[in-house]
């Protein structure tokens, strides 16, 4: 038996104005979309935007239904929307963000693990990574240059 050790590199900043004009302008859309999710339930809001090789933002916020939990997450509206109108477009990257009617998100919030294993088939798929954007409401914003970084030993066709 052999240990090993896993780790992960993500770069921190404490507003969005410390980030590049162009994920700034992406997060800004992802707060746009945010503010439209359905989450009567829960309330709590969740906006992504992504961000395509020839430049097109595709937006999605989280719908949710009354015969909880049946209802669809952000990441996963925005990423099958961009498949499913730009089926030829690589991803470069998407935005994350998320508030509560309740309290105020103040920590990054990213992307839970069916969405992880969503937005990884993509990033395997294009052989090219997706950077991962993701903050709260307020506060802290966490950004990585892959999403496989945030799930190791990644499940993918190669096992079928």
């Amino acid at each position: 038996m052999k240990k090993i050790d896993v780790t992960t590199t993500a770069t921190l900043f404490d507003n969005i104005s410390q980030l590049s004009t162009e994920d700034a302008f992406l997060m800004d859309k992802a707060v746009e979309a945010r503010q439209k999710a359905y989450a009567p339930y829960s309330k709590f809001n969740v906006g992504a935007a992504v961000l395509l090789d020839n430049g097109e933002v595709v937006l999605g916020n989280n719908q949710e239904s009354a015969a909880y939990p049946s209802g669809m997450c952000a990441e996963r509206v925005a990423i099958w929307k961009a498949g499913s109108d730009f089926p030829d477009m690589k991803v470069k990257k998407i935005a994350i963000t998320a508030a509560s009617e309740n309290s105020t998100v103040n920590k990054p919030v990213g992307p839970c693990g069916a969405c992880r294993q969503t937005l990884s088939e993509y990033e395997i798929n294009q052989q090219q990574p997706i950077e991962i954007i993701f903050m709260g409401e307020v506060g802290k914003i966490i950004k990585t240059e892959s999403l496989l970084s945030l799930l190791p030993f990644s499940f993918d066709s190669s096992y079928l």
